[in-house]
């Protein structure tokens, strides 16, 4: 029988909410060393996702002004907003590719690889109910061929 989404995600994964300081998802994603971070609502339900590419552009946006042209540069100054000003909601992916538990873990690797994403949120009911993300995929595969000799703790190298 083929592995279910539901048998290889990530349960109950860290989310923030879209009105949290940029900063804050910052931190909680170098602390805990994560790249993808969902975004949910009060209800649970999933509005976006920051990972950290939205961050890097972000970030760094303002301090690439200075190389862009005057028209550019005009249009970053009408933004108005430093990055202590911008939120969550200001950075975030709003339109996300999901998938659901039931879903073949066969099939979500595809969809990761041609959409070139590095996770994808599990929805269930409209609310979010884990993430499988390219580790989770990782570690069925060390599962699946054990005489790999990987230490699924540990590196994959």
């Amino acid at each position: 029988m083929a592995m279910k989404v539901k048998d290889v995600m990530t349960r109950e994964p860290i989310t923030v909410d879209p009105e949290a300081p940029l900063g804050t998802a910052m931190e909680v994603m170098r602390r805990k060393r994560i790249r993808h971070l969902p975004v949910v609502d009060d209800a649970g339900r999933l509005v976006g996702i920051i990972t950290d590419r939205d961050l890097r552009q972000a970030t760094f946006a303002p301090a690439l002004a200075e190389h862009l042209s005057l028209q550019a540069q005009r249009r970053l100054r009408g933004l108005g907003q430093t990055l202590e000003d911008l939120r969550v909601k200001h950075a975030m992916t709003w339109v996300v590719v999901t998938t659901e538990p039931e879903a073949p873990i066969a099939r979500a690797a595809v969809v990761m690889f041609e959409r070139r994403i590095g996770s994808l949120p599990v929805v269930e009911d409209g609310k979010l109910v884990g993430i499988l993300t390219e580790r989770d995929l990782l570690v069925a595969l060390a599962k699946e061929f054990p005489d790999t000799g990987i230490d699924q703790q540990g590196f994959l190298w």
